[in-house]
This record gives C-alpha cells, structure tokens and sequence, in this order.
C-alpha cells in the first residue's frame, strides 16, 4: 500500500554542469528539508536514474547532452519524476517545446532563481502527498467493501452471493436484491457499487417504506421553488445526487402505484424533470433495489406494475435467511462479540460449547440483526470472559412459532432439518444420520428429491 513521503525521504537530483550554482541549489533545496543529490553531466546522472527521484532540476545546456535528450531519457525510463528545466537563455519556443514533451516547469537562471525553485517543488510535494493520500483512501474503501470483510460467512449460500455481486460488478446491470428483513440487502447494495467502475462517485440509499407518499416524488426527482405549498427553495432530488453513482432504492414494494409510472419513465428515458420545473436533467444512474416481499407475486396481483417489475429485476440476487446458513452463526456471532468488547474496552470472551449448540438451533426471525443485537445483550450479561447459555436471550418458543408460520409441506420441513443438520456437521451423512434416527439412503433420497 501506498504511504506518503516526508519530505527528508523526498527525492530531488540536480542536473547541473555549474559546480557553484548547483552547491547554491543544494543548499536551498536541503534546508527546506529535502533529500538532495547533484550531477554535473547528462550520463552519471541517467546512470544513477535507478533510484528514482521524484523531481529533477535540469539545466538545459550540459557537456555531453542537450537538455531535451536528458526530458526524452527521464519519460522514457522513469515518466513519474517531475522535470523542472532550468535555462541561462530566455527562449520561448523551446520554454514551449519542453513543457510539451513532458517538463513541469521552464525558468531562467536569475537571482531569485533559488527561492522559485523552492516554491515550485513545495507545490510539487504537496501535490504528490494530495494524491498518495487519496490512493490510501481509495484503498481503505476497496479493503473495507471487499465482500468477504463486508458480509461475514463461508457457507456455500453466502458464497453463492459472492458470486453474484461479483457478476453485478463487471457491468451497470440493475441488481434486484431480496431476502427477509434483516438479511444485509443494503450492505449488498455497498459491496457491489464500492466494487464497480462507479465506485468514485455516489452511493446514494432511499428507503422508500420510511417517506410519506405525499413526499417521495420530491425526494427521488427533486422540485423547483415554488412548486407547490412549502417550496421555499430547490430541492435536488436522490436521483440528481446519485447522477455517475447509484441509487439504491429499499423496500421497493412499497412504492406508490402511481409514483411507479414515473419511476418507469425516468428509468426508461434516463432523464427527469424536477416537480415544478421544465429543465430536462440527463441521467446516469445504476439502480439496485430491494425488497423483504415477492415483488413478482405482487405484480402478478396488480399491486406492482409488471413493466416496472422487468425493468427493476436485472440480475436478482436472493440473500438466504441466517436459520439457513449453518455455522455462518457462529462466525457472525464471534464477530459481533470481539467488536463489541473491542469498542466497549472490555476483556475479549469466548463462547461457549453449549451456547453455540443454542445458537446454531434457534430460528432466528430477525436474521442477523437479532444475532447481533443477542450477541451484544451477551456480553453485557457475562460477567466472565466465556458467553454461556444463560447469557443468550432467545425466545425459541417464538422462533419455533417462526417457522412453522412458514405452512410448508411436511416434506418441506423434513428437508430443511435434514439440510440444517448436514450444515451443522460439516456434511458428514453418517453422523446426520445417527443423529436423527435415520438411514443414510433416506438422506440421499431426500436432497436428490429436493433438486429435481
């Protein structure tokens, strides 16, 4: 990764046949706190040009080689140092010349040739430090939306996920994102546009189900001042500011059936007006949106229009629900417990055997937003560094209840222990087996049974 340089770790070399004014140039350039090195001819110089300075003073008149030779030799073998051409002659078409084959900056030889120097590599410097420092940024978001540090888990469903966003990062597809409340849609949503070529402009999050109708036309498309009763000023709407970005629209079924047709026709012109305005703005925006409901059920059902429906799907994603990602819990909770002590200053704790035996069984209605907020609650109740059971508040009665509001089919349910428990042990059929008093061949026949 990259790191900023200080300046005593700056590189300067100085190309200079003048052994008296290049120990004057050293001496300016050293006591602003440089790291500076002189040559007196062309050749020693681009033979030492290995170590890579980061600005080279050339004089424009050398024994052995022309200044324009030593700018074509610098581009050639190292184009990230900086050249700044300094010439006893006032020649404005060679000033020309250099500057566009390359040089940073042309000054004549003078008395106060010393302190431009110095102001010139300053701006340099603080330049070079601007952009190492937005490369570190650029870094740090890279490493922290990575998927596998944004969504914790290594079951074969969560990596199915991966793979996905994955895809939905190649190119400007519209990502449909569903799966029960408290899955991580949104962080989904992050992971892909902070791993796309859009990732230097906006990310910009609407929860469609948390604005009143009367205000979400306003929100997502803006208004003129004006516009009607209360616009007391413009208003730049979701879509405006995620312009180049992308826009993630959650709980998406909750829309407005009204609002739906002009959602559909700014999709399909990719441009809008504000409310009150007549001022056409162009768009680029990707969107991605989720929803917790069947939003091809409810088109079906006339609650959500289908063309809106087959615009918004692109590539759909299913995250599954936490009860089916088997020991993904117990890496989810072991990582919400070290957060949680670590920004509480509290000694790390462990979990227990047996709480984990707890946690892998519950239900989990809330998905992983109840194991984090259990997890959390745990901690505060252990006085110990070890999470036992007494410790995890869990209504298993509700989560019992959970599941079977589900009203699947017998066979269903049978799957989803005997799926639940192969998760559990690491897919080990035998010990599945033993453990719910049935035959291996019964096992196989069930999940062949389930694929087909």
């Amino acid at each position: 990764m990259a790191t900023p340089k200080t300046k005593n770790q700056y590189k300067v070399f100085i190309v200079e046949d003048n052994v008296l004014y290049a120990r004057v140039l050293k001496k300016q350039l050293t006591d602003d706190g440089l790291q500076v090195k002189v040559f007196h001819n062309g050749t020693d110089f681009i033979n030492s040009i290995g170590d890579k300075p980061d600005v080279v003073t050339l004089d424009y008149t050398l024994p052995d080689m022309t200044g324009k030779e030593v700018l074509a030799s610098i581009q050639k073998k190292l184009p990230s140092a900086q050249v700044i051409v300094i010439s006893a002659q006032e020649d404005i078409s060679t000033a020309i010349e250099l500057m566009k084959n390359g040089a940073y900056d042309y000054i004549m030889k003078a008395p106060d040739t010393r302190e431009k120097l110095s102001r010139i590599i300053k701006n340099i410097y603080n330049t070079d430090q601007l952009k190492t420092e937005n490369i570190i940024l650029k870094d740090a978001v890279k490493e922290k939306f990575n998927f596998k540090n944004l969504i914790k888990g290594n079951s074969r469903e969560i990596d199915h996920v991966f793979e996905l966003m994955n895809k939905a990062t190649q190119t400007n597809i519209s990502v449909s994102v569903s799966g029960e409340t408290g899955t991580g849609k949104e962080l989904v949503a992050k992971g892909i546009h902070y791993n796309s070529k859009r990732s230097a402009k906006p990310f910009v999050a609407v929860n469609v189900s948390a604005i009143p109708d009367g205000l979400i036309e306003s929100e997502l498309f803006g208004h003129e001042k004006g516009a009607f009763t209360g616009a007391d000023f413009r208003k730049i709407g979701k879509f405006e500011l995620a312009n180049g970005g992308t826009l993630f629209l959650d709980e998406i079924a909750d829309l407005n059936i009204n609002l739906q047709a002009k959602l559909l026709r700014v999709l399909q012109e990719r441009e809008l007006v504000r409310l009150g305005g007549n001022e056409t703005i162009p768009l680029d925006v990707r969107i991605i949106t989720a929803t917790h409901r069947n939003l091809a059920t409810l088109s079906g059902d006339e609650q959500f229009r289908q063309d809106l429906y087959y615009r918004l799907l692109g590539l759909p994603i299913e995250i599954p629900p936490l009860r089916q990602r088997g020991n993904d819990k117990i890496l989810l909770a072991k990582y919400f417990v070290d957060d949680f002590c670590k920004e509480n200053d509290m000694e790390p704790k462990t979990i227990s055997s047996e709480a984990k035996q707890m946690l892998l069984s519950y239900h989990y209605p809330g998905n992983i937003r109840e194991l984090k907020a259990i997890m959390e609650l745990a901690c505060v109740m252990s006085t110990r560094d070890v999470i036992k059971p007494s410790h995890l508040n869990m209504n298993v009665d509700e989560s019992v209840q959970n599941l079977l509001a589900a009203e699947k089919t017998l066979d269903e349910y049978n799957n989803e222990i005997v799926k639940f428990f192969l998760n559990k042990y690491n897919q080990n059929v035998r010990l599945v087996a033993s453990k719910l008093g049935i035959g291996k061949s019964t096992i196989y026949r069930m999940l062949q049974k389930s694929m087909n």
